[in-house]
C-alpha cells in the first residue's frame, strides 16, 4: 500500500512543473490533480521509476525539490478517497487535491 504523500510526490515529480515556474500552492495542487487524472497513481509511479532508472542523479535532485516544495508550500495535502457529494456542482475543473489547514 502506498502512503498518500508518496503518491503526491510522484504525481508532482512527473508533472511539467519546474523550479523556475515559482509554483504557488494552487499551481502545485493543479499539477498534482492533472497528473493523477492523466496517468493514475500507478502511471505516476511507473514514470517516476523509469526516470530514476534512466537518469538517477537528475531524478534524485528533482525528487528532493518536490519533497521540499510540498513541505514548504502546501503544509498538508488531502486526497479524498471518494469524491464529495458536491463534485457534480463543482464543474469540470474540480481538482481532487486541495489544501487542508
Amino acid at each position: 500500500m502506498m502512503h498518500v504523500n508518496e503518491g503526491v510526490f510522484e504525481a508532482l515529480f512527473v508533472s511539467p512543473l519546474q523550479p523556475s515556474d515559482r509554483p504557488t500552492p494552487e499551481t502545485i495542487a493543479e499539477a498534482i490533480g492533472t497528473m493523477v487524472r492523466r496517468l493514475g497513481a500507478a502511471g505516476c509511479t511507473s514514470h517516476t521509476a523509469e526516470e530514476f532508472g534512466d537518469h538517477p542523479e537528475e531524478a534524485a535532485e528533482r525528487m528532493r525539490w518536490v519533497r521540499q516544495l510540498v513541505g514548504d508550500r502546501c503544509c498538508c495535502l488531502y486526497l479524498p478517497t471518494a469524491p464529495p457529494k458536491t463534485t457534480a456542482s463543482a464543474g469540470p475543473d474540480f481538482l481532487p487535491v486541495r489544501m487542508a489547514a
